[in-house]
């Protein structure tokens, strides 16, 4: 006679690790949502927000630093965020722009990735390297001491986007490291037989020649009366070397690199200032002077590599912003006494103003 059998433990007991294996994994599935659903939802801010990010901060402090910015609303979310975007590493240092409605995953990212703002600092081609330290000096988004003042022309003026926190001696290499590699790049490429022996001369003559001119045009043919007059030789006879060689001996007769009267107004050179010999004043020596007058940017040094192909010696200002050119003395001289004129006039009429 058959017997009926009781139900299996072992069935029971599988059965059962099933159904909690099932519940664990919808556990983990409704967690994984609700998750990935907080971290995607808007944040608090209802309008853009600067937010630095300190140089070796924890994710515990940032986020603590985040939720009293009333960026986020849960400093544990963003530290369990950080744990899987950022793999937990430290958040990258940096003023960073957050975004209205930034969610906790948008602003893990961005730290993640170090997409911090960035901070432009002009230096405009032409500029005196103690107007260089002085933009330095007085920049609010870099830190750090003032480093030594580097040789006139020994960086290359430039539009440099950094961010906010960066030393003003790593600002000041980068200038450094950018003026050696054009330098570098643009001497290689240089036309033959230039009157210049090494890429320091390069340097000197393309500072006097960012300084006769601010047209982009004018500058191979700047350039290629300096270079037809060095190759004479003849002085160069330009006025930026006894304009920098007279700030230099007497600063209160300057005004950024601008000769001033007593006035502070702007004024010319006077006669005594062109017979004075400063070491600089390329009236009173030959060739070019000791040092750079300026630092020339990346155009300037390339007009000077490559100069335009004449027979040009002279050029004066033609009174609309440009210059012109003559091969011979008495067509200058014709030239240079319209432009006295011009110049006088224009003069009379700023301290009219």
């Amino acid at each position: 006679m058959a017997r009926a059998q009781a139900p299996s433990r072992k069935g029971g007991f599988t059965s059962f690790l099933f159904w909690a294996a099932v519940f664990v994994v919808l556990a983990a599935v409704f967690a994984g949502a609700f998750f990935y659903s907080a971290i995607s939802r808007p944040g608090p801010s209802t309008q853009d927000t600067a937010f630095m990010v300190e140089r070796g901060a924890s994710g515990a402090s940032i986020a603590a630093d985040l939720q009293r910015e009333n960026l986020i609303t849960d400093p544990l979310l963003f530290r369990i965020a950080n744990r899987i975007f950022a793999s937990g590493s430290t958040l990258q240092a940096g003023e960073y722009q957050i975004p209205a409605g930034a969610s906790v995953r948008q602003i893990v990212e961005m730290m993640a990735s170090g997409d911090a703002l960035q901070h432009a600092i002009t230096f405009p081609e032409g500029i005196t390297i103690r107007a260089v330290m002085k933009i330095i000096e007085e920049s609010d988004v870099l830190t750090g001491d003032m480093p030594e003042t580097p040789p006139e022309g020994s960086i290359l003026p430039d539009t440099y986007h950094v961010q906010r926190g960066m030393t003003r001696a790593a600002l000041l290499q980068q200038m450094r490291d950018a003026h050696d590699a054009a330098v570098a790049e643009i001497w290689a490429n240089r036309a033959p037989n230039l009157p210049l022996a090494t890429p320091a001369d390069l340097v000197n003559l393309a500072s006097i020649v960012e300084r006769e001119t601010g047209i982009a045009e004018e500058r191979p043919m700047v350039a290629s009366v300096f270079i037809n007059r060095l190759r004479r030789p003849m002085r160069l006879e330009t006025d930026p070397t006894i304009i920098y060689g007279v700030c230099l001996r007497y600063p209160d007769r300057c005004v950024d690199g601008r000769l001033v009267n007593a006035q502070g107004q702007r004024r010319t050179i006077r006669q005594s200032e062109i017979a004075l010999d400063t070491g600089y004043n390329t009236y009173r020596i030959d060739g070019l002077p000791p040092t750079p007058i300026s630092n020339p940017g990346r155009a300037a040094l390339e007009a000077t590599a490559n100069p335009a192909e004449s027979d040009a010696l002279f050029f004066v200002a033609d009174g609309s912003g440009g210059h012109i050119f003559a091969s011979t003395l008495a067509e200058h001289n014709a030239n240079v006494a319209r432009w006295r004129v011009i110049e006088a006039e224009r003069l009379a009429q700023e301290r009219a103003n």
